[in-house]
């Protein structure tokens, strides 16, 4: 591979298949829930094999600004001393970058306290929508301003005032974030409350991480579906002492997608054991032909039959639904990804620009408001990618020198936000062939 000066480009040459097995980083979703609720906890907590990535550590510098003490000790568990609830810095102006989930839980839970806060982001993250999150939280106490345009960031929150709700509701077909930013900060009310979610909630398996976390420290959060949720008066958070973070199983997308046009690929950290919904990604790859095995702790995928391509709905693994669109240039037939409309309001309009960026290789794509249509060309075209500074089209687009192509990443190191190592595995795993790996 060659690279010029960051931001810059990344040429990648064909690569004929990958092989062998990788230990996944740990998941942002999981990395940045946990940092916060340790800091939101009585007790100290040792977390292990965080993510370190741009997400990370904005989560990360934005606690420190809030005066919560923590370190990276030399075996690099993160150790938080958690504040109970009340964070020792009352006036900060914080910055988020482009982590959606870091200010969205951040802005939940310091609306829940007495302080005077403004947070903030890239120029993308103002394009980002917040409204329904601020609406839910306002009812409870929350005095939340918009600094610009009514209903994004940046947010001016000031001390909480006295409300009488005890149930309040959110919309759950916009961004799961937002259920789990309220949910988060139910516990600071110290008081019994209630969440209602209006319409179909998508992306709920983020909603039970939130759910899996919140117990692992100590509250437990009653549930009718996905319509309901309660938090009683006596929810406290508190430290479980050690808290091992699992892989990333969007990061897995990519390498086990690369096993099933060849492989075989092992992924190591996600498994039959995971909390996250996307490792049904692997049953997507076996449904369109791919073999696929599994442990408690990995997942193991090789080319099977030829690929076909697939109708799915992706409401539940939006994330890895993006992994999927590229595997869709290597199927026999057109693979159409249905409720899909949470891409627009992500780091980029992802629909507008999977369809885009899939055109330069070849494909004919269809795309509607929440929907996307890809039928491959007979034979890949080398391309220019343009990444749109989103992490995922980067990685995703890495795949297509599997078609026997080269590609130029444009903005390769955006991948920084959630896994900055991943074109040195990729290479890695392409060498490992290479040598005769098996």
């Amino acid at each position: 591979m060659m690279r010029s000066d960051a931001p810059g480009w990344l040429d990648m040459a064909p690569v004929a298949r990958l092989a062998g097995t990788m230990r996944l980083p740990g998941s942002k979703s999981i990395s940045n829930r946990a940092l916060l609720l340790a800091a939101l906890s009585r007790g100290d907590t040792a977390l292990e094999h965080l993510l370190e990535s741009d997400d990370t550590e904005v989560m990360l510098g934005a606690l420190s600004a809030l005066g919560v003490e923590w370190h990276k000790d030399a075996e690099h568990v993160h150790r938080v001393s958690g504040c109970g609830g009340d964070f020792p810095v009352e006036r900060a102006d914080l910055f988020l970058g482009l982590s959606g989930l870091s200010l969205r839980t951040l802005a939940a839970a310091l609306a829940m306290g007495d302080g005077h806060y403004r947070l903030d982001g890239v120029a993308r993250m103002r394009e980002r929508p917040i409204r329904d999150l601020v609406d839910a939280l306002r009812p409870l106490g929350a005095d939340i301003r918009y600094e610009m345009q009514d209903g994004y960031p940046p947010l001016l929150i000031g001390p909480k005032v006295d409300a009488g709700a005890a149930r309040v509701r959110i919309r759950g077909d916009v961004s799961s974030q937002f259920l789990t930013g309220l949910l988060q900060a139910l516990p600071l009310l110290q008081r019994e409350a209630g969440v209602d979610v209006d319409g179909e909630l998508i992306s709920a398996p983020y909603v039970d991480i939130t759910l899996d976390l919140m117990q692992r420290f100590g509250v437990e959060v009653e549930r009718d579906g996905a319509r309901l949720f309660r938090v009683g008066a006596g929810a406290r958070y508190v430290s479980p002492g050690r808290f091992h973070v699992e892989g990333d199983a969007s990061s897995a997308s990519y390498f086990l997608a690369a096993g099933a046009l060849g492989g075989p690929v092992r992924v190591e950290g996600v498994g039959r054991a995971s909390v996250q919904g996307d490792v049904a990604f692997a049953d997507v790859l076996a449904s369109m032909g791919a073999q696929v095995t599994r442990g408690d702790n990995w997942i193991e995928t090789r080319a099977g039959q030829a690929l076909t391509g697939i109708d799915l709905d992706c409401k539940l693994i939006p994330d890895a639904a993006m992994t999927a669109a590229v595997i869709a240039l290597f199927a026999r037939g057109d693979t159409t990804l249905r409720n899909i409309g949470s891409w627009r309001v992500k780091e980029t309009d992802r629909i507008d620009a999977m369809a885009r960026e899939l055109r330069k290789l070849g494909a004919a794509v269809e795309e509607g408001p929440d929907w996307l249509r890809v039928s491959p060309p007979d034979a890949l075209r080398s391309a220019t990618i343009d990444t749109y500074g989103d992490h995922r089209m980067a990685m995703c687009f890495s795949l297509a020198t599997l078609g026997g192509v080269g590609v130029r990443i444009n903005d390769p190191d955006c991948v920084r936000k959630t896994f900055p190592g991943y074109f040195d595995e990729f290479a890695r795993l392409a060498s490992a062939r290479r040598e005769g790996a098996t």
